[in-house]
């Protein structure tokens, strides 16, 4: 496997290449790397030629210099494709936060007609099912806000600066979003806020939803939504496997995916 650094949109991004074939481009889940992948990689490599990035962020690769969005993640990628991935078709495996990335390239009419097949697995970007605990905790947020909306700004600055540090409003928060400080923890907020539903019925490509029957981070629930409003999808669930059921399954998981993606 060879490892390498480009630099793209003011980060130094890390990913490596392995295998061979037709490319396979992977990209993984928020809060992980592509090092989550190395379950399945030995398997997959001798059908495909492997590129697996760390995104902005994560594993090896550095920090975005400001907030990002999901666009701007796609906008990496794109720009990562082009230098890496120059010619030809290529075949995408995403799971989690890189579905939300996939959603936007295939979307993108240029990149998308390079795209084959793609496989989803653990895929993010619809809107969840909220708990009431959610909903407590979001307006228990707002709540706590309101007294320092009102003062002069550098006050209020002041004021939600100190409230943001205590415990009462770290107990409010997700725990992807109390692990996070700085440019990521914004970015964060950008991308779980962004919903991308209404982009299904605009990809016509061939898309295999490889979920874990088990997911808690995105349920089978919400496989079963995307696959509602996808027009050319089939879903397939393993079965005691989780969120990452790559990780909980790998032959399995191989199995399927080297199924899909074999025949010409």
């Amino acid at each position: 496997m060879g490892s390498f650094i480009s630099e793209i949109n003011g980060v130094n991004i890390s990913w490596s290449k392995s295998g061979e074939g037709k490319p396979l481009l992977f990209l993984h889940g928020w809060g992980s790397s592509s090092a989550s992948f190395l379950p399945v990689l030995n398997r997959l490599q001798p059908l495909r030629t492997c590129f697996l990035p760390d995104l902005p962020g994560f594993g090896n690769s550095g920090k975005p210099k400001h907030p990002w969005t999901v666009s701007d993640y796609a906008d990496a990628t794109e720009i990562f494709i082009q230098k890496q991935l120059p010619d030809g078709r290529f075949d995408l495996l995403v799971h989690s936060f890189g579905a939300r990335i996939a959603i936007k390239l295939l979307t993108r009419p240029d990149l998308a007609s390079r795209i084959d097949k793609v496989i989803f697995t653990g895929a993010a970007g619809l809107v969840p099912k909220r708990s009431l605990s959610y909903y407590f905790k979001k307006y228990t947020a707002k709540l706590l806000k309101l007294p320092f909306l009102i003062l002069p700004a550098s006050l209020r600055d002041r004021g939600l600066n100190h409230l943001r540090k205590s415990s009462v409003w770290k107990s409010l928060g997700s725990s992807d979003y109390q692990k996070l400080g700085g440019v990521m923890r914004q970015t964060f907020v950008n991308v779980v806020t962004e919903h991308l539903d209404e982009e299904l019925p605009k990809i016509s490509h061939e898309i295999l939803l490889l979920w874990g029957s088990d997911d808690t981070a995105t349920p089978l629930e919400q496989a079963k939504r995307m696959e509602a409003g996808l027009k050319n999808c089939a879903l397939v669930t393993i079965a005691d496997a989780g969120h990452y059921a790559f990780i909980d399954k790998p032959a399995q998981f191989a199995a399927i995916a080297i199924a899909y993606l074999e025949p010409e």
